[in-house]
């Protein structure tokens, strides 16, 4: 079982790293410490089998920590990584030659962390092992050294057999630099035996440039009696290859705990190393086109924002969202959209200029990291070659394909220093240049970033908006043009901003659409006007139909039928004067998921209407396939109205199409005397607009509602 040793000021940093620690070996201990001083007092008496450190804390930096653990006997070879946010070498060289093993950059790569985690336990207890089978050589080297019988040598034949089993290179050197043991592993490989390279120099089997650095290691140990950090080295193999060893060199002492000489073991880790740097790969990098992953450009960007404040070039970063992939993924399948993104890939790498960088985020979000620009105009000039290259058709399983790009751009240092400050704002840029209609580039400006910010503001005040019961609904009444009488009233939400006022919905409803707040506001809105209108049922005149909006989006994100019968158990609203408007945002790409939804509310009992008829392409479907009984024809055909005689053919023709299709038909936003008379006179059925009223609270309407005299028009 390992003992990991844990030190860093922050509880929650302190908590996941000692969690991915375990999930490398379950059955390890993990001590923790926050402050460094306290875990270099706890060393005294423990010894680890690793620690990991982060550099910045109280007291003591990783460097000194390193070289304090270095002092002490439990910690003179244990592996020792430093965890730092700092990409900066100089901090690096500081905690390696202070005697950490390795470092790490924060915020810590998980899979990257427990691969390190995992290669240096399983080389600490080799090495522990190793340490072991030494020690016992060598007091059976020193004991043949003293008998010089045939038995001894004999034994020490068998242990150096037994050592031969070991999977590593396992040498030993005396002062001089003499070879006094060398296994048949390290011997295979300097293509030599045993026998024949005891006795001579170290540089027999290391070769020279590694002899020279082998031996100055070992000097360092007979000078100071202590083991010197495994370090890794290459060696070029017999195939003109090269390979990884990690290298431990230990002191070896007789029976009178005499230093005699230095034990060196070296573990072939070309492997394992190729595994770590596939796995590395893999997580820096998009399985699907090959390109830099988020992770990676954010690293890129992070080392690009060091160097620039040192007075490099400043540089560009542009964020791009493919147009119109989704409609070529639907069209095509998974397999052509793959195929496509492979191909803008390729397309994009070969647009840029050498030493830019191209990523994919993710989707059909890609980015390119544009260095060395000396102005905007450069990042423009890149940011058209782009469109113009991706405006080239492609060809996708024997098919043309045609998308293009909208495309964010954002400058360093002028819009941001940091590299998540940057990413955002090339965001927000991509966004606003695919609502000036796609196809296109946008620069970064505050403007936009001051937007996000209100919309960010006003996404958590509508959070709180619904627990504080801040909305309210306004009532517009709806007059029927034969008897002159209110006959219905439609809700209005209005939200009392706690520091803006009342709001009406044009000035968060969208919001509210994008952070999937609609369903809990539609839901409070059909709660609270089928209370209202079942209340108002209640007086003595009887009551009059109610009618809320359904928004668009609950038809994708719940059972619409199950809300609204829950809603009218809950009031007790008859559902015959519960009126449901639907807007022309009613999702087109599930239109029969959508009429089966309304057929099914049509059993309830409750009204279906067309709100705003007219403006959309999608109007006359509607009437087709949705069992709707009434149409709101928009204010757009009426404020014109009696002069206008095109507006007056569209309202004549609407009001003949509602009529024989058995529906009756109200005219909106009607406001003046003249309106009235001109949509009388065209068939409309009943009136809804300023004439009959503002928008008011419930309790204007209810006090109307109790005088019958004043449900006459005009009175």
């Amino acid at each position: 079982m390992s003992l990991i040793l844990i030190l860093d000021d922050r509880g929650t940093n302190r908590k996941i790293l000692a969690q991915l620690a375990v999930s490398v070996e379950p059955s390890a201990e993990v001590v923790t410490f926050g402050n460094p001083l306290l875990a270099l007092a706890w060393l005294d008496g423990h010894r680890p089998d690793l620690v990991i450190s982060d550099y910045r804390m109280p007291h003591l930096d990783g460097a000194e920590v390193a070289a304090r653990i270095r002092a002490k006997a439990t910690g003179v070879d244990v592996p020792i990584v430093v965890v730092t946010a700092y990409n900066d070498p100089v901090f690096r060289l500081r905690a390696l030659e202070a005697g950490a093993t390795d470092f790490l950059i924060s915020p810590v790569d998980h899979v990257e962390f427990r691969t390190r985690v995992r290669n240096l336990l399983a080389l600490r207890h080799h090495q522990l092992q190793s340490r072991r089978q030494a020690q016992s050589l060598a007091r059976d080297l020193e004991a043949s050294e003293r008998s010089r019988n045939a038995l001894v040598r004999e034994s020490r034949e068998a242990l150096a057999q037994l050592i031969d089993t070991v999977p590593a290179m396992i040498s030993a050197t005396d002062r001089d630099g003499r070879l006094i043991f060398v296994n048949a592993r390290q011997a295979t490989l300097a293509g030599s035996t045993p026998a024949e390279l005891v006795g001579h120099g170290a540089e027999r089997i290391l070769g020279g440039r590694r002899s020279t650095r082998s031996l100055a290691a070992d000097a360092e140990i007979f000078a100071s009696g202590l083991a010197v950090p495994g370090f890794e080295e290459e060696l070029a193999d017999s195939a003109g290859g090269s390979r990884t060893l990690f290298t431990t060199k230990a002191p070896l002492r007789d029976g009178e705990d005499r230093l005699v000489a230095v034990l060196t073991t070296s573990i072939d880790i070309t492997d394992r190393k190729r595994a770590e740097e596939q796995l590395l790969y893999l997580a820096r990098h998009d399985a699907l086109t090959g390109l830099p992953n988020r992770s990676l450009l954010g690293e890129r960007l992070r080392d690009r924002c060091t160097q620039a404040r040192r007075g490099d070039l400043p540089f560009a970063l542009h964020f791009l969202d493919l147009d119109r992939f989704k409609a070529v993924n639907d069209a095509l399948g998974h397999q052509a959209g793959d195929r496509l993104l492979r191909d803008v890939a390729t397309r994009l790498s070969d647009t840029v200029g050498e030493g830019d960088l191209v990523a994919r985020l993710g989707g059909d979000e890609f980015a390119i990291l544009q260095l060395g620009i000396g102005s905007a105009q450069e990042a423009a000039h890149l940011a058209l070659r782009i469109i113009e290259t991706l405006d080239r058709p492609f060809t996708v399983m024997g098919r043309d394909v045609s998308i293009s790009a909208s495309i964010g751009i954002t400058l360093h240092p002028a819009d941001a220093g940091m590299a998540d400050e940057l990413l955002r704002n090339a965001d927000l840029a991509m966004y606003r240049a695919k609502s000036n209609g796609r196809k296109g580039y946008s620069f970064f400006d505050a403007a936009i970033d001051q937007a996000a910010r209100e919309a960010m503001q006003l996404e958590a005040d509508l959070r709180t908006a619904l627990i504080r019961s801040e909305f309210e609904l306004y009532w517009q009444p709806q007059v029927c043009l034969a008897t002159n009488r209110i006959v219905g009233a439609e809700a209005l939400l209005r939200w009392h901003h706690p520091t803006r006022g009342l709001l009406a919905p044009a000035e968060f409803l969208g919001v509210a659409e994008e952070t999937g707040l609609m369903l809990p506001i539609t839901e409070w809105v059909l709660r609270t006007a089928s209370k209202q209108g079942a209340a108002w049922a209640a007086m003595p005149h009887g009551g009059i139909r109610v009618a809320a909006n359904l928004s668009p989006s609950l038809f994708r994100q719940t059972d619409v039928r199950a809300l609204v019968a829950a809603v009218l158990d809950e009031s007790g609203l008859d559902p015959r004067v519960f009126d449901l408007e639907l807007t022309e945002r009613v999702p087109m790409d599930d239109l029969d998921k959508v009429a089966v939804t309304l057929h099914q509310l049509r059993e309830l009992g409750v009204c279906l209407s067309i709100d705003d008829f007219g403006i959309g392409y999608s109007s006359l479907v509607y009437v087709k396939r949705f069992p709707v009984q009434r149409l709101k024809i928009d204010r757009a055909f009426v404020s014109q109205l009696p002069d206008n005689r095109v507006d007056a053919a569209i309202v004549s023709g609407v009001v003949a199409l509602g009529h024989n299709l058995g529906m009756i038909v109200v005219a909106e936003g009607v406001e003046t005397a003249a309106q009235v008379e001109a949509v009388r006179a065209l068939g409309c059925d009943e009136i809804q607009g300023y004439f009959v009223s503002y928008p008011v609270t419930a309790e204007v309407l209810g006090r109307t509602l109790a005088e019958p005299v004043a449900w006459r028009l005009g009175v």
